[in-house]
Protein backbone atom coordinates (compact mmCIF):
# COMPACT_ATOMS: atom_id res chain seq x y z
CA UNK A 1 0.00 0.00 0.00
CA UNK A 2 1.44 3.53 -0.83
CA UNK A 3 1.34 5.30 2.27
CA UNK A 4 1.59 8.87 1.69
CA UNK A 5 0.58 10.72 -1.06
CA UNK A 6 0.70 14.24 -2.53
CA UNK A 7 -1.73 15.43 -4.24
CA UNK A 8 -1.61 19.16 -6.45
CA UNK A 9 -4.13 21.05 -7.65
CA UNK A 10 -4.39 22.92 -11.29
CA UNK A 11 -7.07 24.91 -10.90
CA UNK A 12 -8.81 25.61 -7.38
CA UNK A 13 -12.81 26.68 -8.47
CA UNK A 14 -15.77 25.75 -6.80
CA UNK A 15 -15.76 22.19 -7.08
CA UNK A 16 -12.18 21.61 -5.90
CA UNK A 17 -12.89 23.85 -2.88
CA UNK A 18 -16.41 22.07 -1.84
CA UNK A 19 -15.35 18.76 -2.82
CA UNK A 20 -11.94 17.94 -3.99
CA UNK A 21 -10.05 19.69 -1.35
CA UNK A 22 -12.59 18.41 1.95
CA UNK A 23 -12.73 15.31 0.52
CA UNK A 24 -8.68 14.41 0.40
CA UNK A 25 -8.40 16.12 3.25
CA UNK A 26 -10.40 13.83 4.95
CA UNK A 27 -8.34 10.65 4.35
CA UNK A 28 -5.16 9.27 6.24
CA UNK A 29 -1.75 10.07 5.00
CA UNK A 30 -3.03 12.55 1.89
CA UNK A 31 -1.56 15.61 1.46
CA UNK A 32 -2.89 18.82 -0.26
CA UNK A 33 0.92 19.37 -0.92
CA UNK A 34 0.62 22.54 -4.02
CA UNK A 35 -2.07 23.87 -6.31
CA UNK A 36 -1.45 26.52 -9.51
CA UNK A 37 -4.12 28.56 -10.18
CA UNK A 38 -4.73 31.26 -13.08
CA UNK A 39 -2.35 33.72 -10.90
CA UNK A 40 -0.03 33.09 -7.72
CA UNK A 41 -2.23 35.94 -6.50
CA UNK A 42 -5.15 33.25 -6.98
CA UNK A 43 -3.17 30.42 -5.86
CA UNK A 44 -2.24 32.35 -2.58
CA UNK A 45 -5.85 32.84 -1.88
CA UNK A 46 -6.64 29.25 -2.78
CA UNK A 47 -4.13 28.07 -0.62
CA UNK A 48 -4.70 29.86 2.14
CA UNK A 49 -8.26 29.55 2.18
CA UNK A 50 -7.75 25.53 1.40
CA UNK A 51 -5.08 24.45 3.64
CA UNK A 52 -2.37 23.84 0.41
CA UNK A 53 0.99 23.82 1.10
CA UNK A 54 2.97 25.15 -1.86
CA UNK A 55 2.23 27.77 -4.92
CA UNK A 56 3.17 26.86 -8.22
CA UNK A 57 3.70 29.87 -10.79
CA UNK A 58 2.63 27.64 -13.44
CA UNK A 59 1.50 24.32 -13.84
CA UNK A 60 3.94 22.41 -15.35
CA UNK A 61 6.19 23.59 -12.73
CA UNK A 62 3.45 21.43 -10.39
CA UNK A 63 3.49 18.37 -12.89
CA UNK A 64 7.24 18.18 -13.10
CA UNK A 65 7.92 18.30 -9.28
CA UNK A 66 8.66 14.90 -8.24
CA UNK A 67 7.33 15.49 -4.83
CA UNK A 68 3.78 15.79 -6.04
CA UNK A 69 1.75 11.95 -6.59
CA UNK A 70 -1.38 12.93 -8.30
CA UNK A 71 -2.67 15.43 -9.96
CA UNK A 72 -6.12 17.31 -9.17
CA UNK A 73 -6.87 19.34 -12.57
CA UNK A 74 -9.90 21.88 -11.98
CA UNK A 75 -9.66 23.59 -15.21
CA UNK A 76 -12.22 24.17 -18.04
CA UNK A 77 -12.43 21.34 -21.20
CA UNK A 78 -10.13 23.23 -23.40
CA UNK A 79 -7.01 22.72 -20.96
CA UNK A 80 -8.10 18.88 -19.72
CA UNK A 81 -6.03 16.98 -22.81
CA UNK A 82 -2.36 18.73 -22.50
CA UNK A 83 -2.82 18.79 -18.63
CA UNK A 84 -3.97 15.11 -18.06
CA UNK A 85 -1.25 13.87 -20.86
CA UNK A 86 1.54 15.88 -19.30
CA UNK A 87 0.93 14.82 -15.79
CA UNK A 88 0.60 10.56 -16.97
CA UNK A 89 3.81 11.32 -19.18
CA UNK A 90 4.96 12.23 -15.57
CA UNK A 91 3.87 9.19 -13.85
CA UNK A 92 1.43 10.98 -11.89
CA UNK A 93 -2.16 9.98 -11.33
CA UNK A 94 -4.66 11.95 -12.60
CA UNK A 95 -8.34 12.74 -11.81
CA UNK A 96 -9.87 15.31 -14.01
CA UNK A 97 -12.84 17.29 -13.86
CA UNK A 98 -15.51 16.33 -16.11
CA UNK A 99 -16.11 17.12 -19.43
CA UNK A 100 -13.34 14.65 -20.15
CA UNK A 101 -11.92 16.94 -23.34
CA UNK A 102 -12.63 19.22 -26.07
CA UNK A 103 -14.03 16.15 -28.26
CA UNK A 104 -13.28 12.35 -28.80
CA UNK A 105 -9.93 12.66 -30.71
CA UNK A 106 -8.24 14.45 -27.64
CA UNK A 107 -9.98 11.73 -25.35
CA UNK A 108 -8.37 9.20 -27.22
CA UNK A 109 -5.31 11.00 -26.85
CA UNK A 110 -5.57 10.91 -22.98
CA UNK A 111 -6.91 7.44 -22.54
CA UNK A 112 -3.73 6.47 -24.73
CA UNK A 113 -1.11 8.40 -22.56
CA UNK A 114 -3.03 6.85 -19.34
CA UNK A 115 -2.50 2.93 -20.75
CA UNK A 116 1.09 3.77 -22.09
CA UNK A 117 2.22 5.41 -18.32
CA UNK A 118 1.58 1.68 -16.48
CA UNK A 119 0.94 2.44 -12.91
CA UNK A 120 -1.02 4.92 -13.08
CA UNK A 121 -4.41 5.82 -12.09
CA UNK A 122 -6.69 8.10 -14.40
CA UNK A 123 -9.97 9.45 -13.28
CA UNK A 124 -12.52 11.71 -14.58
CA UNK A 125 -15.09 13.21 -11.94
CA UNK A 126 -18.18 11.64 -12.52
CA UNK A 127 -21.68 13.86 -12.47
CA UNK A 128 -23.12 13.41 -8.50
CA UNK A 129 -27.01 13.76 -9.95
CA UNK A 130 -27.67 10.10 -9.88
CA UNK A 131 -25.71 8.27 -6.84
CA UNK A 132 -28.12 7.82 -4.53
CA UNK A 133 -30.60 5.62 -7.20
CA UNK A 134 -28.04 4.07 -9.81
CA UNK A 135 -27.81 1.10 -8.25
CA UNK A 136 -30.92 0.11 -7.43
CA UNK A 137 -32.53 1.38 -10.83
CA UNK A 138 -29.86 -0.48 -12.95
CA UNK A 139 -30.42 -4.14 -10.41
CA UNK A 140 -33.72 -3.71 -11.73
CA UNK A 141 -33.27 -3.66 -15.18
CA UNK A 142 -30.73 -5.69 -15.01
CA UNK A 143 -32.63 -8.47 -13.08
CA UNK A 144 -35.53 -8.46 -15.60
CA UNK A 145 -38.03 -5.54 -13.69
CA UNK A 146 -39.14 -4.21 -16.88
CA UNK A 147 -38.13 -6.73 -19.51
CA UNK A 148 -37.05 -6.02 -22.44
CA UNK A 149 -35.86 -1.97 -22.64
CA UNK A 150 -38.21 -0.83 -26.05
CA UNK A 151 -37.53 2.87 -25.57
CA UNK A 152 -36.34 5.79 -23.15
CA UNK A 153 -37.78 9.23 -23.37
CA UNK A 154 -35.66 11.79 -21.22
CA UNK A 155 -36.53 15.23 -20.50
CA UNK A 156 -33.43 17.33 -19.00
CA UNK A 157 -34.16 21.21 -18.24
CA UNK A 158 -32.96 21.66 -14.91
CA UNK A 159 -32.07 25.38 -14.09
CA UNK A 160 -34.28 26.03 -17.57
CA UNK A 161 -35.46 29.81 -17.68
CA UNK A 162 -37.24 31.65 -20.78
CA UNK A 163 -34.42 33.20 -23.32
CA UNK A 164 -32.70 36.27 -21.65
CA UNK A 165 -29.77 37.65 -23.99
CA UNK A 166 -28.34 39.48 -21.16
CA UNK A 167 -27.81 36.44 -18.97
CA UNK A 168 -23.98 36.32 -18.37
CA UNK A 169 -21.97 34.40 -20.81
CA UNK A 170 -20.88 30.83 -18.86
CA UNK A 171 -17.65 28.96 -19.88
CA UNK A 172 -20.54 25.95 -21.31
CA UNK A 173 -21.68 28.66 -23.50
CA UNK A 174 -18.14 28.77 -25.18
CA UNK A 175 -17.12 26.90 -27.64
CA UNK A 176 -13.88 27.80 -27.30
CA UNK A 177 -13.89 27.11 -23.76
CA UNK A 178 -15.97 23.91 -23.57
CA UNK A 179 -15.51 22.16 -27.06
CA UNK A 180 -17.97 20.05 -28.94
CA UNK A 181 -20.05 19.21 -25.21
CA UNK A 182 -23.46 20.55 -25.27
CA UNK A 183 -24.89 22.13 -22.07
CA UNK A 184 -24.88 19.12 -19.74
CA UNK A 185 -25.66 16.59 -22.21
CA UNK A 186 -22.32 14.26 -21.52
CA UNK A 187 -23.12 14.40 -18.04
CA UNK A 188 -26.74 12.35 -18.78
CA UNK A 189 -25.83 10.58 -21.01
CA UNK A 190 -23.05 8.99 -18.71
CA UNK A 191 -25.74 8.49 -16.02
CA UNK A 192 -28.16 7.08 -18.30
CA UNK A 193 -25.45 4.67 -20.11
CA UNK A 194 -24.83 3.40 -16.82
CA UNK A 195 -28.50 2.28 -16.87
CA UNK A 196 -29.53 1.28 -20.05
CA UNK A 197 -26.05 1.28 -22.25
CA UNK A 198 -24.22 2.73 -24.63
CA UNK A 199 -25.59 4.37 -28.15
CA UNK A 200 -24.73 2.52 -31.50
CA UNK A 201 -26.09 5.57 -33.99
CA UNK A 202 -27.50 9.35 -32.94
CA UNK A 203 -29.71 11.71 -34.96
CA UNK A 204 -29.90 15.25 -33.10
CA UNK A 205 -31.66 18.40 -34.01
CA UNK A 206 -30.70 21.56 -32.12
CA UNK A 207 -31.05 25.43 -32.11
CA UNK A 208 -28.94 28.29 -30.59
CA UNK A 209 -31.81 30.40 -28.94
CA UNK A 210 -30.04 33.48 -27.43
CA UNK A 211 -27.42 33.96 -30.05
CA UNK A 212 -25.42 36.41 -27.93
CA UNK A 213 -24.46 37.17 -24.21
CA UNK A 214 -22.66 39.44 -22.03
CA UNK A 215 -19.30 38.40 -21.34
CA UNK A 216 -17.53 40.09 -18.15
CA UNK A 217 -16.59 42.78 -20.12
CA UNK A 218 -20.29 43.71 -20.80
CA UNK A 219 -19.52 43.29 -24.28
CA UNK A 220 -21.93 40.56 -26.74
CA UNK A 221 -20.67 37.71 -27.32
CA UNK A 222 -21.84 35.16 -30.52
CA UNK A 223 -23.28 32.04 -28.99
CA UNK A 224 -22.33 28.92 -31.16
CA UNK A 225 -23.69 25.70 -28.13
CA UNK A 226 -27.06 24.89 -28.34
CA UNK A 227 -28.97 25.78 -25.69
CA UNK A 228 -31.83 23.37 -27.02
CA UNK A 229 -31.67 20.17 -28.57
CA UNK A 230 -33.54 17.11 -29.20
CA UNK A 231 -31.55 13.58 -30.33
CA UNK A 232 -33.00 10.18 -30.56
CA UNK A 233 -30.45 7.39 -30.46
CA UNK A 234 -30.29 3.38 -30.64
CA UNK A 235 -28.50 1.42 -28.02
CA UNK A 236 -26.61 -1.02 -28.93
CA UNK A 237 -28.47 -3.40 -26.42
CA UNK A 238 -32.04 -3.18 -28.28
CA UNK A 239 -34.47 0.14 -27.67
CA UNK A 240 -34.46 3.41 -28.78
CA UNK A 241 -33.86 6.90 -26.57
CA UNK A 242 -35.52 10.48 -27.28
CA UNK A 243 -33.56 12.44 -25.21
CA UNK A 244 -34.59 16.43 -24.86
CA UNK A 245 -32.42 18.94 -23.22
CA UNK A 246 -32.71 22.93 -22.78
CA UNK A 247 -31.55 26.11 -20.95
CA UNK A 248 -33.75 28.34 -22.17
CA UNK A 249 -37.59 26.02 -22.13
CA UNK A 250 -39.14 28.19 -19.36
CA UNK A 251 -39.90 28.48 -16.06
CA UNK A 252 -42.66 25.72 -16.58
CA UNK A 253 -40.43 22.80 -17.96
CA UNK A 254 -39.84 19.45 -15.60
CA UNK A 255 -36.42 19.94 -14.20
CA UNK A 256 -35.96 16.09 -14.56
CA UNK A 257 -38.19 13.43 -16.01
CA UNK A 258 -37.04 9.62 -17.60
CA UNK A 259 -39.21 6.94 -18.34
CA UNK A 260 -37.55 3.45 -19.09
CA UNK A 261 -40.16 1.67 -20.69
CA UNK A 262 -39.56 -2.36 -21.18
CA UNK A 263 -41.50 -5.45 -22.15
CA UNK A 264 -43.24 -6.05 -19.40
CA UNK A 265 -42.73 -3.01 -17.01
CA UNK A 266 -41.76 0.62 -16.52
CA UNK A 267 -39.74 2.53 -14.51
CA UNK A 268 -39.82 6.45 -14.23
CA UNK A 269 -37.50 8.64 -12.30
CA UNK A 270 -38.11 12.19 -11.16
CA UNK A 271 -37.19 15.00 -9.19
CA UNK A 272 -39.14 16.35 -6.38
CA UNK A 273 -36.81 18.87 -5.44
CA UNK A 274 -34.36 20.30 -7.50
CA UNK A 275 -32.99 22.85 -5.38
CA UNK A 276 -29.49 21.42 -5.13
CA UNK A 277 -29.49 20.90 -8.74
CA UNK A 278 -25.87 18.87 -8.32
CA UNK A 279 -27.55 16.36 -6.12
CA UNK A 280 -31.32 16.34 -6.66
CA UNK A 281 -33.51 14.30 -4.48
CA UNK A 282 -34.66 11.85 -7.07
CA UNK A 283 -38.01 9.34 -6.94
CA UNK A 284 -38.30 5.97 -8.82
CA UNK A 285 -41.62 4.88 -9.55
CA UNK A 286 -41.93 1.81 -11.03
CA UNK A 287 -44.68 -0.60 -12.05
CA UNK A 288 -44.73 -4.29 -13.64
CA UNK A 289 -47.18 -6.05 -16.11
CA UNK A 290 -49.50 -7.26 -13.61
CA UNK A 291 -49.83 -3.42 -11.35
CA UNK A 292 -52.99 -1.26 -11.96
CA UNK A 293 -50.69 1.43 -11.52
CA UNK A 294 -47.04 2.98 -10.75
CA UNK A 295 -46.11 3.06 -7.39
CA UNK A 296 -42.88 4.80 -5.43
CA UNK A 297 -40.43 1.96 -5.41
CA UNK A 298 -37.78 2.70 -1.93
CA UNK A 299 -34.16 2.53 -2.34
CA UNK A 300 -32.44 0.00 -0.33
CA UNK A 301 -30.26 1.45 1.82
CA UNK A 302 -27.51 -1.14 1.06
CA UNK A 303 -27.61 0.25 -2.49
CA UNK A 304 -27.34 4.36 -1.71
CA UNK A 305 -24.39 5.89 -2.73
CA UNK A 306 -23.03 9.13 -2.05
CA UNK A 307 -19.94 11.38 -3.30
CA UNK A 308 -16.59 9.62 -2.55
CA UNK A 309 -14.36 10.43 -5.56
CA UNK A 310 -11.57 11.36 -3.79
CA UNK A 311 -12.02 8.04 -1.77
CA UNK A 312 -12.25 6.03 -4.57
CA UNK A 313 -9.34 7.65 -6.27
CA UNK A 314 -7.02 7.75 -3.76
CA UNK A 315 -7.93 3.85 -2.91
CA UNK A 316 -7.50 2.43 -6.01
CA UNK A 317 -3.52 4.56 -6.45
CA UNK A 318 -3.27 2.18 -3.32
CA UNK A 319 -4.64 -1.04 -4.72
CA UNK A 320 -8.07 -0.99 -2.57
CA UNK A 321 -10.28 -0.95 -5.42
CA UNK A 322 -10.47 0.08 -8.81
CA UNK A 323 -12.12 3.60 -10.63
CA UNK A 324 -16.41 2.94 -11.28
CA UNK A 325 -16.88 6.11 -11.50
CA UNK A 326 -15.62 7.59 -14.09
CA UNK A 327 -12.76 5.30 -15.63
CA UNK A 328 -11.16 6.66 -19.20
CA UNK A 329 -12.34 4.16 -20.90
CA UNK A 330 -16.34 4.80 -19.96
CA UNK A 331 -15.21 8.50 -20.17
CA UNK A 332 -13.82 8.10 -24.57
CA UNK A 333 -17.70 6.63 -25.01
CA UNK A 334 -19.52 10.36 -24.08
CA UNK A 335 -17.09 12.23 -25.78
CA UNK A 336 -17.50 10.20 -28.55
CA UNK A 337 -21.64 10.52 -28.42
CA UNK A 338 -20.81 14.10 -27.95
CA UNK A 339 -18.96 14.37 -31.25
CA UNK A 340 -21.81 12.14 -32.97
CA UNK A 341 -24.53 14.35 -31.72
CA UNK A 342 -22.10 17.40 -33.26
CA UNK A 343 -21.93 15.90 -36.63
CA UNK A 344 -25.48 15.20 -37.03
CA UNK A 345 -26.21 18.91 -35.69
CA UNK A 346 -23.97 19.62 -38.43
CA UNK A 347 -24.82 17.27 -41.34
CA UNK A 348 -28.52 16.36 -40.44
CA UNK A 349 -27.69 12.56 -40.81
CA UNK A 350 -27.63 9.88 -38.44
CA UNK A 351 -23.89 9.39 -37.41
CA UNK A 352 -22.98 5.70 -36.35
CA UNK A 353 -21.06 4.93 -33.05
CA UNK A 354 -18.04 3.74 -32.06
CA UNK A 355 -16.24 6.59 -33.90
CA UNK A 356 -13.41 5.38 -35.80
CA UNK A 357 -10.29 7.64 -36.58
Amino acid sequence: MTNNINVGFIGAGANTELRHAPGFSSMDNVFLKGVANRSIESGEKAAKKLGIEKVYSNWVDLIEDDEIDAICIGTWPYTHASMSIAALENYKHVLCEARMAMNSLEAHAMLDASLNSPGTIAQIVPPPHTMKIEQHVTDLINEGYIGDIIGVNARIFQGSTFPNPDTPVHWRNRKDLSGNNIMTMGIWYENLMRWVGTASSVLSVGQTIVKNRRNSNGERMEIQIPDYIDIIYKLYGGGVVNFSMSTVAGNFAPELDIWIFGSSGTLRILSSDFSNPGEPELIVKGATISDKEMKILEIPKDKQSSWRVEEEFINSIRGLETVRRTNFTDAVKYMEFTDAVSESLQTGNSVNLPIHY
